[in-house]
């Protein structure tokens, strides 16, 4: 029932050839088959950006250097003075 036949493909080819005409269908194609290959390039800049950005992020990683003193008080919070006018 959901198997696409030969005669299905046909209906379809001349539907389309009826409706753009057979001159805006090569032109149809080829600037899907452009645009494929664009979004296929960005998609993997983007995936080249996100593992450069990892391997900055790994080798930029230096160690915490001094002490910690346990006897000083921590410092009082900051508080944003929207957040204190949004609570009342």
């Amino acid at each position: 029932m959901g198997a696409l036949k030969p005669w299905h493909i046909l209906v379809l080819v001349v539907v389309l050839i009826l409706l753009f005409g057979a001159k805006r269908l090569p032109d149809a194609a080829r600037s899907l088959g452009r645009s494929l290959r664009i979004i296929k390039a960005e998609t993997k800049g983007l995936a080249d950006d996100d593992v450069d950005a990892k391997a900055e992020a790994q080798s930029g990683r230096q160690p915490l250097s001094g002490t910690i003193d346990d006897n000083k008080p921590s410092p009082a919070p900051t508080v944003d003075p929207v957040d204190r006018v949004r609570e009342r």
